[in-house]
């Protein structure tokens, strides 16, 4: 766990959970696992407070325990899942895309509260979405429902594991944690639910006006029965979103893409092939509108299959022929031309030529270098340094006698595209550390004008509730000058700015960590 990642931690969890929560996740990220007395006693907080923060941290995954072979419950942070809070948009965004409105709502309201029942999920979204509706319009339960059913099914939402049924009849002492299990068959299992009824709006403050005072309210006590999903809870499937971004990056074309789409649920998100298609299948499940016959597609697969990249391997004959699609060369590939990317940014198109021509030839001397890519040698001599200062490429020693006299030694170029990756990906994490302290800083700069901007909103808002007239509207617009509309202008253009670059540098972030963990699961 390097600096960089453990503060970009830190800010993600002060800006969505508060002070106390970060204080105690942070020290679990820095330290490993410990027991609740202990984090109390390093972090000088209450017990009441660590426990608090602790619930939080598991409710949202953040956190898991173990008993610890002494019988003493361990806490542990898990930082990956920490750092995936920075893609929530992109999951929110993609749900959107794949399933409207409806589904935007699900994902969101899981992600914000960790873990939910079905049927508050259901509830929830339903409210949201008939507030946002004209007034007599209201949205059903049963829409949200099939909508939840729908994402369950491609697998975007899982059940959470659960404690299992224990013998009352059991003697022995409970055990100091409860042990968390989950039938892999039940993961994606929605139960039956018969939820009737339709979304209800929040009363209106003209309505709560006219009616009784808040305090002569009657209070009503919760003593409905439990529904039938009580104790089932829901979360989001992370892998499952990484899995459809994958998808996306290395989709090429539509029949690549339909093979992706056919493997989907039937391909694990780490696996480095898809599941063997063949021919026919892949033909009888291309879109209707793609006008393609039979043998144009055959001659299309084994063009990909004879191709040097080795992005589609074929597997058999039957079936026309049975294609896998290597997700670990499609994954390599394109985090070696992000790296090449990122070198023309920074030094220039020679030294990119320079990178590949290394990448290609594996190894090669100084001379051969100049020779090859035809660039003066004062030049190449410059820019091999330059990239191998940032750790771009590596310079290995091959001593031709046991003393490693430079003159009996050659020194060749390589380049070592894991470890330049990593070293990528470190930048990457410093990159959107300093983007959010930059956000932070120009909220915190503009603060006082941003709160005399929502105080004037609300009452903008208030009297167009009431019927207010034009002038009266004018005259509340007005208690912001031209000056201060001009400065609120240039903070929302910074930090739309910042928010953008801050899911681009995300967007690389998860292309370096796929290929990562797909070479170490190879290794």
């Amino acid at each position: 766990m390097t600096q960089a990642e453990i503060k970009l931690c830190s800010l993600l969890l002060q800006e969505h959970f508060g002070e106390i929560v970060e204080k105690i996740g942070v020290h679990l990220i820095r330290t490993g696992s410990q027991p609740l007395r202990v984090i109390a006693h390093d972090t000088k907080a209450s017990l009441d407070q660590v426990k608090k923060a602790l619930c939080v941290l598991i409710h949202h995954n953040l956190v898991i325990y173990h008993v610890h072979k002494r019988g003493v419950v361990e806490y542990e942070a898990q930082c990956s899942r920490v750092l995936r809070m920075l893609r929530y948009p992109r999951y929110i965004y993609t749900t959107k895309t794949l399933y409207g409105d409806t589904g935007e709502l699900i994902v969101e309201e899981l992600l914000l509260n960790g873990k939910m029942t079905m049927s508050a999920v259901v509830k929830k979204v339903a409210d949201r979405l008939t507030e946002t509706m004209e007034d007599g319009k209201t949205m059903d339960y049963a829409e949200v429902s099939n909508a939840f059913v729908r994402l369950a099914d491609t697998h975007f939402v899982q059940r959470c594991p659960l404690v299992p049924d224990t013998d009352s009849s059991d003697p022995g002492p409970p055990p100091p944690a409860p042990t968390l299990v989950i039938n892999e068959k039940d993961m994606y299992l929605v139960p039956k639910l018969s939820l009737i009824g339709k979304g209800k709006r929040r009363r209106s403050s003209d309505e709560d006006a006219a009616g009784e005072p808040k305090a002569k309210k009657p209070r009503y006590t919760d003593n409905k029965e439990p529904t039938p999903d009580d104790g089932i809870y829901w979360q989001v499937n992370l892998d499952r979103f990484h899995q459809h971004f994958r998808d996306q990056a290395i989709t090429s074309s539509e029949i690549v893409r339909t093979m992706l789409r056919m493997s989907e649920i039937t391909t694990p998100s780490s696996a480095p092939f898809t599941q063997p298609l063949s021919s026919n299948e892949i033909f009888r499940s291309l879109p209707v509108g793609y006008n393609i016959s039979k043998q144009v597609l055959d001659q299309y697969l084994t063009l990909l299959a004879d191709d040097p990249l080795e992005f589609i391997g074929k597997s058999g004959d039957s079936g026309g022929g049975m294609y896998v699609i290597n997700l670990h060369k499609a994954l390599a590939s394109l985090a070696t031309a992000t790296l090449e990317s990122v070198i023309q940014e920074r030094f220039g198109s020679r030294c990119a030529r320079i990178f590949r021509l290394v990448l290609q030839k594996r190894h090669l001397e100084q001379k051969q270098v100049e020779d090859f890519a035809m660039i003066p040698a004062k030049e190449a001599k410059d820019m091999l340094y330059k990239m191998l200062s940032e750790n771009f490429i590596l310079l290995q020693e091959i001593p031709k006698t046991p003393d490693h006299a430079p003159s009996r030694t050659f020194y060749l170029y390589t380049v070592n595209v894991l470890a330049a990756a990593r070293m990528l990906l470190h930048r990457c994490f410093k990159s959107i550390t300093n983007l959010i302290e930059r956000r932070q800083f120009e909220t915190k700069e503009n603060k006082r004008l941003l709160e005399k901007s929502q105080r004037v909103e609300a009452i903008m808002a208030s009297m167009q509730a009431t019927g207010a007239e034009e002038v009266q509207l004018q005259e509340i617009e007005e208690m912001i000058t031209a000056p201060e509309r001009q400065q609120l202008e240039t903070l929302k253009r910074n930090v739309n700015k910042l928010d953008a670059s801050e899911i681009q540098v995300d967007e690389t972030i998860f292309l370096l960590e796929s290929y990562i963990e797909s070479t170490m699961k190879r290794q």
